[in-house]
């Protein structure tokens, strides 16, 4: 991780921590970096879910593209996986997405993708960060600022609407069964899925209904969308629906709740889609990509489902660097970023909805059916927030701790320590027979970390 950038892009709350011109320097400096060798101008596309501060940001970044002479292509409310496709498919130089995913409103966050869709190098973030701090010398700049355009080579703002419309018929088209005669819910946490998940899956037949699709500035994941799924499995169950799909504010996550109002994580996804490739005779490799954060439920269906699986550390960058270098083609956490290597470069949460509901209609089954095999270990995640994340997770009496839990447990359960890659919190997760027991593992872990001040 950089200075600037986590994990997954540089987030933190507007105008405190990531501010309007954090912003502006972001798009200076991609805008003069990407600039053809013949000095004809990079495109760089943007798009942005429904906070309140995404407006500004996007404003903020293409004046950036433009004073260094580039176009800023802008997609408007859009989802990060489109963000990635469009980029991709159209040949772009970059793009940005102006999104802290999952967090509350006053939180906003940039992401960057390279030329391919993928999450944009460290090299390359590690030179945007030296810009940000005004280190042009170890860019190999003369002076103390990039060069402005001037004249006709100012850059310009593109309104390319049209991105985005063609991502939604990309998606329609990749159904493979009509959703008609089934009754389906969406719950679009206010963000960006709101505009585009109704209209793909009224277009493949789906009786779609839809909740929390009423977008303020403010309101975005208050309540509703994946890390707050009890909204829909209410729904699902007082409308008899046959499933329902939550995404998160920019719609890179699905979290399901099958026809029972049961929640259906990435974990089971991962389970579903891996196990329907296989009987086709299509998972390459016959494996699988999940993360440490993966449920040890998951791994006792796939060991006897005989599907192999690989870990990575936590972060669909990590996952999809790992499908790449082994040629896997299913990859996810259990949060629901969940990635289907042959059609999108990027967890994409209407996308994992439609092949969802896909595999439902196909096998002629239900949901709770398809995700029975995995039953999920009791598992509690606290997170502690500290100054210094290495303070805590290179102690050796916390590290003896762990240990000492993880011999306890042996084969019937585990506990992770690991520092969150975007927020200054560590994480400590168990997982075991019991509730209570996670409980008490998990607490016995933070409140020797409060006892030794590791948290100060």
């Amino acid at each position: 991780m950089g200075k600037y950038f986590g994990t997954d892009g540089f987030r933190g709350e507007a105008n405190v921590t990531l501010t309007a011109d954090h912003a502006y320097k972001i798009g200076r400096f991609l805008g003069w970096y990407y600039t053809k060798p013949d000095g004809s101008p990079a495109r760089i596309v943007i798009g942005k879910d429904t906070r309140r501060s995404s407006y500004m940001f996007e404003y903020a970044i293409a004046a950036g593209i433009a004073a260094s002479g580039s176009d800023a292509y802008l997609l408007h409310v859009t989802t990060t996986p489109s963000v990635s496709y469009v980029t991709r498919l159209e040949e772009f130089d970059c793009g940005v997405m102006i999104s802290a995913s999952h967090n509350p409103y006053y939180d906003n966050g940039i992401k960057l993708v390279d030329s391919g869709g993928v999450k944009m190098d460290d090299e390359t973030i590690a030179k945007i960060e030296m810009y940000i701090d005004g280190d042009l010398a170890g860019l190999g700049i003369e002076g103390d600022e990039l060069p402005f355009a001037t004249g006709e080579h100012v850059g310009r703002s593109v309104d390319h609407a049209a991105g985005r419309n063609r991502y939604i018929g990309y998606l329609i088209s990749l159904a493979a069964e009509s959703f008609k005669n089934y009754r389906v819910g969406l719950d679009c946490a206010n963000g960006s899925a709101w505009m585009i998940a109704r209209s793909v899956f009224e277009a493949l037949g789906a009786k779609t209904y839809v909740i929390n699709a009423e977008p303020d500035g403010k309101n975005i994941n208050r309540g509703a969308g994946s890390t707050h799924i009890d909204a829909l499995k209410k729904f699902v169950v007082e409308n008899k629906l046959d499933a329902g799909f939550a995404y998160d504010g920019d719609a890179d996550r699905c979290i399901a709740v099958d026809e029972n109002g049961n929640e259906i994580n990435g974990d089971h996804i991962i389970y579903i889609f891996g196990k329907s490739l296989k009987e086709k005779g299509q998972l390459i490799n016959n494996t699988v990509v999940t993360t440490v954060m993966s449920n040890l439920g998951l791994y006792h269906a796939l060991d006897e489902a005989d599907i192999r699986y690989e870990q990575t550390a936590v972060g669909d960058k990590y996952i999809y660097a790992n499908m790449v270098q082994n040629g896997h083609i299913v990859g996810g956490e259990q949060s629901g970023h969940v990635i289907l290597g042959k059609l999108a470069t990027t967890g994409d949460g209407i996308l994992t909805s439609i092949k969802l509901m896909e595999t439902v209609v196909s096998k002629k089954t239900t949901l709770s059916k398809l995700a029975e095999p995995v039953v999920i270990f009791p598992q509690i995640t606290k997170n502690v927030r500290v100054v210094d994340k290495k303070k805590v997770t290179e102690n050796a009496e916390v590290l003896a701790k762990v240990q000492e839990i993880t011999d306890t447990l042996g084969n019937d359960g585990r506990i992770l320590l690991r520092e969150s890659g975007t927020e200054p919190v560590v994480r400590v997760m168990v997982e075991a027979e019991s509730a209570e027991r996670c409980e008490k593992l998990v607490q016995q872990v933070i409140d020797l970390i409060i006892a030794r001040r590791l948290d100060k």
